[in-house]
């Protein structure tokens, strides 16, 4: 386990820098690097449903939604606001891991056995905590006030805030259990060995692609 952990840190931090790159350039960049992320994760589907045998339509058509989405909500919103939301799910998966690993305690699901309630506390720990920081130094105008100070508004602002947080959180949680579901489902641990440490991509981006759409209903469909 010491060694997958060594692993997940190391292509952690190759990633992380590469991702960050085609998020800010956008544009054609960005446009290739979700052809990219679509034809692996699409790939990664297909051996799931083969085994299945179900459900090949659907999960391809949800991932190219997943993608189409992440593009207009980085174009619409701008790149503030489309790092917040994968920072929310990047984060909601290292709270779920750490937390899971160090302290245990019960079993959150049998769809997941992996996953535990300390785990569901580390999620929204490391969320609330990374992006308190990120939007401290990272503000937009659609999230953050320069106005009133630190009066009432403020202090209802980041109420609405903590809200965001938390129910993205809980979405890319679901979006973990339920690819975990389909993996239990077609008796596989991982979707592939693209990443190592991780398993395949669909594997690192499961809670994304299922918070990018809901936070797309939120900030384009104006629900906040």
């Amino acid at each position: 386990m010491k060694k997958e952990f060594i692993k997940r840190i190391l292509s952690s931090i190759i990633i992380a820098p590469i991702t960050l790159f085609f998020i800010l350039k956008g544009s054609v960049l960005f446009i290739f690097f979700l052809c990219f992320i679509f034809l692996v994760t699409t790939f990664e589907w297909l051996k799931i449903s083969k085994k299945l045998k179900i459900l090949k339509f659907f999960g391809v058509s949800f991932l190219f939604l997943s993608i189409y989405l992440a593009f207009i909500l980085r174009n619409s919103q701008g790149f503030e606001i489309f790092l917040f939301v994968i920072l929310i799910s990047i984060l909601t998966d290292m709270g779920g891991y750490t937390f899971g690993k160090l302290i245990k305690g019960p079993k959150l699901t049998k769809i997941s056995p992996n996953k535990t309630y300390s785990g569901v506390i580390g999620s929204f720990i490391f969320s609330i905590i990374g992006c308190s920081i990120y939007l401290k130094y990272v503000p937009t105008t659609l999230l953050l006030s320069y106005s009133n100070g630190y009066g009432k508004y403020a202090i209802e602002f980041n109420l609405f805030i903590l809200f965001i947080i938390l129910i993205i959180s809980i979405v890319s949680q679901a979006g973990d259990l339920i690819i975990s579901h389909f993996k239990r489902l077609a008796r596989i641990k991982n979707t592939g060995d693209i990443l190592p440490g991780h398993g395949g991509l669909l594997d690192r981006i499961d809670g994304i692609i299922f918070a990018v759409p809901f936070s797309y209903i939120i900030f384009n469909l104006n629900i906040y």
